[in-house]
């Protein structure tokens, strides 16, 4: 069984810039894939960006292309979420997810506590 834990996140200014990070442990970090979903106020949770067990492979949500940019370090078991542009519809609560293989396109086996992202204007 993997656990993840969230960390990074804040209150930040628009058009400023955070790094949110997702520690794993208990599993074979590289062979799954893993994903960002956030969740605001009154909205379901959506998924923001998705990243291969290699880390060769990625996609994102069209309201977060070209500002954010997911990656990996399986030497350290973390996967992160570099924000930069932010606006205030980027707040919300933002949670990994490890997924049940190492394809972008399979289903959450795992979540977090999640970690609130606050952009004010």
């Amino acid at each position: 069984q993997v656990q993840l834990v969230e960390s990074g996140g804040g209150l930040v200014q628009a058009g400023g810039s955070l790094r949110l990070s997702c520690a794993a442990s208990g599993r074979t970090f590289s062979s799954y894939a893993s994903r960002w979903y956030r969740q605001a106020p009154g909205k379901e949770r959506e998924v923001v960006a998705s990243i291969s067990g290699t880390g060769r492979v990625t996609d994102y949500a069209n309201s977060v292309k070209g500002r954010f940019t997911i990656s990996r370090d399986n030497a350290k078991n973390t996967v992160y979420l570099q924000m930069n542009s932010l606006k205030p519809e980027d707040t919300a609560v933002y949670y990994c997810a490890a997924l049940s293989s190492g394809t972008i396109w399979s289903t959450p086996a795992a979540w977090g506590q999640g970690t609130q992202v606050t952009v004010s204007s």
